[in-house]
């Protein structure tokens, strides 16, 4: 599991973004972008190259589970 404290300084590596974590992931807040990078043995694979585009629909539920601007 993540830590807050990791969390709170960690950011998408493109946009520098805030990150959501949505379960074994995090989620890059940028609605241009729309990272997300997986979690390894705790571990975030932070590298744009692995990380995976979502569709606008399922980025949007992500923030909006999480209270975030999706404007």
């Amino acid at each position: 599991m993540i830590s807050k404290e990791l969390l709170d300084i960690l950011c998408c590596p493109e946009t520098k973004a805030d990150l959501v974590l949505d379960g074994n992931t995090l989620v890059s807040t940028d609605k241009n972008t729309r990272r997300r990078y997986r979690i390894e043995d705790d571990i975030p694979i932070m590298l744009i190259d692995e990380s995976e585009k979502l569709p606008m629909e399922e980025w949007k539920e992500i923030m909006n589970r999480y209270g975030k601007n999706v404007d």
